[in-house]
């Protein structure tokens, strides 16, 4: 299985802290500016000051965006790697690493417009996030169709934009990734997809609170570490293979 890496509101993506990084390693800072972050005032970092008292609601600037995904820069120019962003908002992180994974498809794949479209639709299926507000999830869900409509050449009537739509639904979740509950007060389920080849895509429903257990069912001590992970982390639901038009049908309903 792919690797996830998750990015929260501390500033911590996957092992590394921010706090490590100098000046020299910030490659995306403008000449003029360094590390102290002197003119992270001027951006438009919050949308309001009671949002930020409210939910601790801040912004991460693009330049620290390229920054930390570039210490995780092979993963993020991997098609099929799995990225989790806890804390979504309107989508800095999560539409950065759609543009990086866009990228490779266009140098694998760029050649055939049916591979291209497929594997850009998987690459966007391998795309997660939470979100505590509500207008930040459906900006965020906008953001991420922008970009990847953009790349394809799509408007709202293809089916492709559709199962984009589709697919942004359910892997950009409305809840708390702290309780680990949808708006609904449901547990979050987030939807595993695979692209099987010839325009088959297999989707397998997990459980977010089962999922998070990963490390604690593998360590060594763990009374499950003679298990195999086949038989820990069993779906909840598994749907028969799909196409874009049969996705893209799905988003009507």
């Amino acid at each position: 299985m792919p690797r996830l890496f998750l990015h929260n509101r501390r500033g911590e993506t996957t092992r590394t802290d921010m706090a490590s990084l100098t000046s020299n390693e910030l490659g995306h800072l403008p000449a003029d500016q360094d590390a102290s972050f002197h003119d992270i005032r001027t951006m438009s970092l919050v949308k309001s000051k009671r949002r930020v008292a409210d939910h601790g609601e801040v912004f991460t600037p693009p330049w620290m965006v390229e920054a930390m995904l570039d210490l995780v820069k092979g993963e993020t120019e991997r098609i099929d790697s799995r990225f989790l962003e806890p804390a979504c908002g309107s989508g800095n992180f999560l539409v950065q690493i759609l543009r990086r994974k866009l990228a490779a498809v266009e140098i694998k794949y760029g050649k055939s417009d049916f591979e291209k479209r497929h594997y850009a639709l998987f690459g966007l299926m391998c795309i997660y996030g939470v979100e505590l507000l509500p207008d930040n999830i459906v900006e965020c869900r906008d953001n991420l169709l922008e970009v990847f409509a953009e790349y394809l050449g799509l408007n709202d009537a293809d089916d492709l934009y559709k199962a984009a739509s589709f697919v942004l639904a359910q892997n950009l979740v409305h809840g708390d990734a702290l309780t680990m509950l949808d708006s609904s007060k449901r547990p979050i389920t987030f939807a595993e997809w695979g692209y099987l080849g010839k325009g088959k895509f297999q989707r397998r429903d997990f459980r977010f609170d089962v999922l998070t257990h990963a490390s604690a069912f593998s360590a060594e001590d763990s009374l499950f570490a003679h298990l195999g992970k086949h038989e820990i982390f069993t779906p909840t639901k598994t749907y028969p293979t799909q196409t874009i038009s049969e996705l893209a049908a799905e988003a009507a309903l």
